[in-house]
C-alpha cells in the first residue's frame, strides 16, 4: 500500500509534536502533606530564596588540586588538626600552623551546626599518591572532602592551555577521570588560567556547554554577585571569576580586610544574594602568588564565621557553587500549592523532572504565620520544621 507524500508529512508533523510535548513535560510528580496549626490564624507558604532562608550565599572555590586544601582549609572549616609547616616537592610549604580546629559553622535554623565547605576545581592528570610530600591531592583524599559535603568541578585534566589544546579531551577526558576514580559525573566547568591563543577561554566555555556541563566560571561573564530574590536566569551560565589572593605584606592583614570590607557591602544589600571566589593554593608558600597563605586564609575564613556564621549574625549560608546553584535550579522550577481550612492546611509541591548529575535536592519553605504548627507527612518524606519555635521554615529533603 502506497502511503502519499501529504501523508507522510502529516505523520512527521505529529510525531514532532508529540515529541517536543514530551520535552517540554516539566513536572513529574507530587509531594504531598499537611500542617496542622496550633490556631486559625493566617497563613502563607512560598520557597525560600536561598535555602534555610539565609541572607547570603557564599561559594568559594580552590583551583587545581593543591594538597594544601586536604593539609590546612579542610581541618580549618570541617573541624580537626590541622598541618605543621609542610614542604611538599616543589619546595613550597603547603602546611599551615598544627593547631587543632574546633570547625566554622553557620545553622540550618533547626539547631544544627552545619560547617563551612568549598569547592575543589581538579585536574585528574595531577591527582596521585606519590612522592610522600606531593603537591597535589590524593584520590583518597578529594573522596573524604566530597563525602563531607564539598563539590569537585571539571578545570580540565591536563589545565591546558597553550596552543594546540584539544579543548574537548580536555574537558571530557576530565570527566571520565573522576567518574572513573570518584564514581560521580561533575556538572559544573571552572576555565584554567595560564598562557594560551588570545579568548582560549571562550573554546573552554563552548565545549563544557556543548557537553553537558551547567554552568562555566570564566573570565569574562555575568556576576560574579546575583540577586535571588526572584527567578536566576541559569541556562548556560556563564559567571565572572575574581580571586582572593595573598599580598606581599605578611605582617597584618589589611590586604584580607579590604576583600572582608567587600563582602560587607555586598551583603548590606537588603535583597538575598550570591556570589562566589577563587583562589589557588591555603598553604604557609603564596603558591605560585596566586594563593592565600595560611595565616591569612585562617583569618579570612574565621572573620566570616565570626560575623555571618553561628557566632554573628548567622546570615550566611557558606556552601559550593554547585550546591547553591542546584537548590535555585529546583527553587525556580517547583510549583506549590496549598489550601486552608480552619486549622489545617493541604500542601502539595510539584517537583521538576530533576536532571541525573544533581547532588542536592533540598527545598527550604518560608512560612507566614503567628501559629506554632506540626508537620504530617508521608513516612518516606523527609522533612524538618521549627513549628514549636520560631515556626518560619520548613526544609524537604529529597532522596
Amino acid at each position: 500500500m502506497k502511503i502519499s507524500h501529504f501523508r507522510i508529512q502529516t505523520l512527521l508533523f505529529i510525531l514532532i509534536l508529540l515529541l517536543q510535548c514530551s520535552f517540554n513535560t516539566v513536572y513529574s510528580q507530587n509531594i504531598s502533606f499537611k500542617i496542622k496549626l496550633k490556631s486559625e490564624s493566617k497563613f502563607d507558604l512560598k520557597a525560600s530564596p536561598l535555602k534555610f532562608n539565609k541572607h547570603f550565599a557564599y561559594c568559594f572555590t580552590l583551583d587545581d588540586g593543591y594538597r594544601s586544601a586536604y593539609l590546612t582549609a579542610f581541618p580549618l572549616l570541617n573541624g580537626g588538626k590541622i598541618s605543621n609547616p609542610d614542604k611538599n616537592e616543589w619546595k613550597v610549604d603547603q602546611g599551615g600552623d598544627g593547631t587543632t580546629s574546633e570547625g566554622l559553622f553557620y545553622s540550618d535554623g533547626f539547631g544544627n551546626k552545619i560547617p563551612f565547605k568549598l569547592a575543589l576545581a581538579i585536574n585528574g592528570a595531577s591527582i596521585h599518591d606519590s612522592p610522600e610530600k606531593r603537591g597535589n591531592l590524593s584520590w583518597s583524599e578529594i573522596k573524604e572532602m566530597y563525602n563531607a559535603g564539598w563539590d569537585i568541578l571539571n578545570h580540565s585534566f591536563h589545565h591546558a592551555t597553550k596552543h594546540g589544546t584539544n579543548y574537548k579531551t580536555e574537558v571530557t577526558e576530565n570527566t571520565t577521570s573522576i567518574k572513573q576514580n570518584l564514581d560521580f559525573t561533575m556538572s559544573h566547568f571552572v576555565v584554567p588560567g595560564g598562557e594560551g591563543d588570545p579568548d582560549y577561554h571562550l573554546e573552554y566555555e563552548k565545549e563544557a556547554l556543548a557537553n553537558g556541563f551547567l554552568s562555566v566560571a570564566s573570565y569574562k561573564g555575568r556576576g560574579p554577585v546575583y540577586k535571588v530574590n526572584s527567578k536566576v536566569d541559569l541556562d548556560k551560565m556563564i559567571s565572572a571569576r575574581t580571586f582572593v589572593l595573598s599580598s606581599k605584606d605578611t605582617t597584618s592583614f589589611k590586604t584580607m580586610d579590604r576583600y572582608l570590607k567587600t563582602i560587607d557591602s555586598i551583603v548590606k544589600q537588603p535583597e538575598p544574594v550570591w556570589f562566589n571566589d577563587f583562589t589557588h593554593g591555603t598553604g604557609n608558600g603564596n603558591l605560585w602568588n596566586l594563593s592565600m597563605r595560611f595565616p591569612d586564609f585562617k583569618y579570612y575564613m574565621t572573620t566570616l564565621a565570626n560575623k555571618y556564621g553561628t557566632k554573628g549574625n548567622d546570615s550566611i549560608w557558606m556552601a559550593p557553587w554547585q550546591e547553591v546553584y542546584e537548590y535555585i535550579w529546583l527553587r525556580d522550577r517547583i510549583k506549590i500549592e496549598y489550601k486552608q481550612s480552619k486549622k489545617e492546611v493541604e500542601v502539595t509541591i510539584i517537583l521538576p523532572e530533576i536532571p541525573e548529575v544533581f547532588r542536592h535536592k533540598d527545598i527550604s519553605l518560608n512560612i507566614e504565620t503567628p501559629s506554632k504548627f506540626e508537620i504530617e507527612s508521608p513516612k518516606d518524606l523527609n522533612i524538618k520544621e521549627d513549628g514549636r519555635t520560631s515556626h518560619k521554615q520548613i526544609l524537604i529533603q529529597l532522596k
